[in-house]
């Protein structure tokens, strides 16, 4: 299901449906894959922004059902910054990449936990309603610093996962700049700085909170694939 577009202080107003995000942005990602980076065909650690689209089927609201699958008995729910882009970007450079920024929100990503993230498979993370967006976005202004807040999952409302979203690959800045450097980013656009590693498995039955501490929060009850039937 499609979130409803929010308004809010600070131009564009509007989201435009259009979310990308960044996988492997925490070095702990990279280090858990292990020598399968020096392996052919890459034979390296990515050093491009490596980067998926999230399709409007993707996205979902707060409080949405989210389903599990048939055959899979949990899913890998993680807490994701969304960048709010304020004005066209194209090239921006990293001194100045945050005044393009409109403001922040709270996002998940949500994916059937994967054999290897280095070659994710969209079956296991371009589901129905895997990337809820909060509709609520506070203005950049009010969020001085957002390489340094905390984000956190609950399920069944323990604490099962607090990270940061600082020490990445790329901050905010530096991803904002390199990802604009090849593809121009329009008002009201929402880049994803990615999830933390360890991601915690949440299984149908359970409810999941994901938190991002001063932006906002989501709260979901995961169901199974036929209950939904």
């Amino acid at each position: 299901m499609a979130t409803s577009a929010p308004c809010f202080d600070t131009p564009p107003y509007r989201l435009s449906g259009t979310v990308v995000g960044a996988l492997l942005n925490d070095p702990a990602q990279i280090a858990a894959l292990g020598d399968v980076v020096y392996r052919p065909p890459h034979k390296a650690p990515p050093v491009a922004p490596v980067l998926a689209v999230r399709p409007r089927h993707m996205q979902a609201a707060d409080g949405d059902d989210v389903t599990v699958p048939a055959g899979c008995e949990a899913l890998a729910v993680s807490a994701s910054l969304g960048i709010v882009i304020g004005r066209t970007a194209k090239r921006v450079a990293n001194a100045h990449a945050l005044s393009y920024v409109a403001g922040y929100l709270v996002a998940a990503e949500i994916a059937v936990p994967l054999a290897s993230h280095y070659r994710p498979g969209a079956r296991s993370i371009a589901r129905d309603g895997y990337c809820p967006i909060g509709a609520n976005v506070v203005p950049a202004l009010a969020v001085p610093e957002p390489d340094a807040l905390e984000a956190q999952v609950a399920v069944d409302g323990v604490l099962r996962q607090r990270a940061g979203t600082g020490g990445r690959v790329r901050g905010v800045a530096r991803l904002l700049a390199d990802v604009t450097d090849f593809m121009t980013l329009q008002p009201g656009d929402v880049l994803l700085l990615g999830a933390a590693h360890g991601a915690p498995l949440v299984r149908a039955g359970q409810s999941v909170t994901v938190t991002i501490v001063g932006i906002g929060a989501l709260h979901h009850r995961l169901v199974a694939e036929d209950a939904r039937a």
